[in-house]
């Protein structure tokens, strides 16, 4: 039997060389998948979240896996409705968010594999959402540095895209490449269980479920066509012209300059070269020039276009009849618009993008920054991030937070601000976070005086510290928490510079998740012993949502538990008897030693 990297490579191989994939199906026989799957998705928060069943990640064994390999050999696997639920948008609607039964998601995560792997070879280099290695920050950064002298920005938003997916379109494409109706019965099954609502069933006759492992990459592939449509019509029938021609005036100022220094006449020719310099070197208007760009996030992409605004119009109206007909989805009228890059801003990825002109700033005798793009952080950001603690326009203490230790509430702050710091550094006016950091940092301390019936400067020197960072020393607010023998556990609110770093990336992230075969619980979930009684053969994997969920340490906590929480894991592999122990709340003999 091969492994989970072979499989996953080789697919990748014929992905990249454009092969067809004719036996897709019968690697999902293969339970070494079902492991790496189990691996990756586990943790996740929504794997002790439960669907229309009460079926969770608690309990899983190699015996469910060789059971739904089963099912699979004999086409007898069915995904089951998903249980919708809704959760709230910024402009007062609601969102559909379905939730998958456990088997599902591990179904789904091994279909997500297999196709990501063939795919993601094949995807576009302007189409950053939904794939590895890429984000945000890519896209955003691919703009920063590549869009220089754009005109007009096209901004695109699919209304509602990943509910109106058309199934038939889907496994049309899918079977393009995909050689094996099996496998796209299965995809179809998947599009088509349809979801639970108040108890009340509903068909899902379009869309990818949200809240579906395989939704992502099943709209990329989706998705590829419009990114084909626009490589391969819309930029090489917009794009002309190596370089915009001369401009006139500029090139008789360089002949005179040029004739004023064979004479010597120094003072003219510093005459010439400051009117120059206030003059484009090349046309502006050139009408054998035209550059069009594109950049794709999901649903969203931005188009940049150097041009006119008629062929702008003209392109957002091309991009939209083909949505509309050949993937059947419609552009928000609300949100595609088109707007002048240096008199105005687009909005993409939180940011403003807009493209700076300053005649009065010279960079080594020349108007450098005329032409580039600049990213900003919007106004309506800051003013959203601040408003949960302000109260009548003034920071406030988080009462929900001042049960909590000062470890707690420091961290729990501290992640915040540093998560909206890290996704914004790359803006080039960053230091408008200030405010932002004083809110937090006031409400923060405002939130620990409260805590301790103290005061907010008797709060700011107890744990005011200062760190080094690469632009000098910064003042910063810590909670430790003490241990014996090992390391402190310290929180930290502050301490980040707010100075644009053109190459920013998000490093305050949950730790890189390594894969199975080195998966610490999948190599004592396949020893087959159980962690409690040692007895081998016909073991689950015990879940907790949280180490709290352990209860207090003392003789009340039964022994399991204790055996996790000396882990200090939310898992513990147990034979049968003993899991139905822990969940009957019955005594379970001790760990063997």
């Amino acid at each position: 039997m091969q492994s989970a990297e072979t499989v996953l490579s080789v697919l990748c191989e014929r992905g990249r060389r454009g092969l067809p994939c004719d036996e897709l199906y019968r690697q999902l026989f293969n339970p070494q998948l079902y492991l790496l799957a189990y691996g990756r998705i586990y943790a996740n928060q929504g794997a002790m979240t439960p669907g229309v069943t009460q079926e969770t990640v608690d309990g899983m064994s190699q015996a469910k896996i060789g059971r739904i390999i089963g099912a699979m050999r004999h086409e007898r696997y069915r995904f089951r409705p998903v249980r919708r639920v809704r959760i709230p948008k910024k402009n007062g609607t609601t969102r559909p968010l379905g939730l998958p039964t456990w088997s599902d998601k591990l179904v789904g995560e091994v279909i997500r594999l297999l196709l990501e792997a063939y795919y993601e070879p094949t995807f576009s280099d302007r189409s950053h959402g939904f794939r590895p290695g890429r984000g945000c920050h890519t896209a955003l950064r691919e703009i920063a540095h590549t869009w220089t002298g754009t005109a007009w920005f096209i901004e695109g938003d699919i209304a509602d895209c990943f509910g109106s997916l058309d199934h038939d379109l889907m496994i049309e494409t899918l079977s393009e490449k995909i050689h094996d109706n099996r496998f796209l019965r299965l995809v179809r099954n998947m599009l088509e269980a349809g979801y639970l609502e108040d108890w009340t069933w509903g068909a899902t006759l379009s869309g990818a479920p949200q809240g579906g492992v395989a939704s992502p990459i099943l709209s990329s592939i989706y998705l590829h066509k419009l990114d084909e449509f626009v490589e391969t019509v819309l930029i090489p029938e917009y794009t002309r012209g190596a370089r915009r021609a001369r401009n006139p005036a500029y090139l008789e100022l360089q002949n005179r300059l040029a004739k004023a220094r064979r004479r010597g006449d120094r003072a003219e020719a510093r005459m010439l070269r400051r009117e120059m310099v206030r003059l484009p070197s090349s046309d502006p208007d050139d009408p054998g020039y035209r550059r069009l760009r594109y950049c794709r996030y999901a649903d969203d992409h931005l188009l940049g276009f150097a041009g006119p605004k008629a062929e702008a119009e003209e392109i957002k109206q091309r991009l939209a009849q083909f949505l509309r007909d050949e993937l059947k989805l419609e552009l928000s009228n609300d949100k595609t618009l088109i707007t002048h890059a240096r008199t105005g801003a687009a909005r993409f990825l939180g940011y403003e993008i807009t493209v700076q002109h300053n005649s009065s700033k010279f960079t080594r005798r020349r108007r450098a920054v005329n032409g580039q793009v600049a990213l900003r952080v919007p106004l309506e950001v800051i003013k959203a991030k601040c408003a949960p603690y302000l109260q009548r326009g003034k920071p406030a203490k988080q009462a929900a937070l001042t049960n909590g230790d000062d470890y707690t509430i420091v961290s729990t702050f501290g992640a915040i601000y540093r998560g909206i710091v890290q996704y914004y550094l790359p803006a080039g006016d960053v230091h408008r976070l200030h405010r932002l950091r004083w809110v937090m940092e006031t409400s923060m301390l405002k939130t620990l005086a409260g805590k301790h019936r103290s005061s907010v400067s008797k709060m700011a020197a107890k744990h005011k510290a200062t760190i080094q960072t690469p632009h000098g020393p910064r003042t910063c607010f810590e909670a430790r928490i003490e241990r014996d023998g090992r390391q402190p556990l310290v929180a930290r609110f502050g301490g980040i510079p707010l100075h644009r770093q053109k190459s920013a990336t998000v490093v305050d992230r949950q730790p890189t998740r390594v894969d199975y075969p080195h998966k610490e619980l999948i190599t004592r979930l396949l020893s087959d012993t159980c962690e409690i009684c040692r007895q081998t053969g016909n073991v689950e994997v015990h879940h907790v949502r949280a180490l709290a969920d352990l209860g207090i340490p003392g003789p009340i906590r039964p022994k399991w538990a204790e055996a996790m929480a000396k882990r200090r894991r939310k898992t513990l592999v147990v034979c049968t008897t003993c899991h139905d122990h822990i969940h009957t709340g019955q005594s379970a003999a001790p760990p063997m030693q």
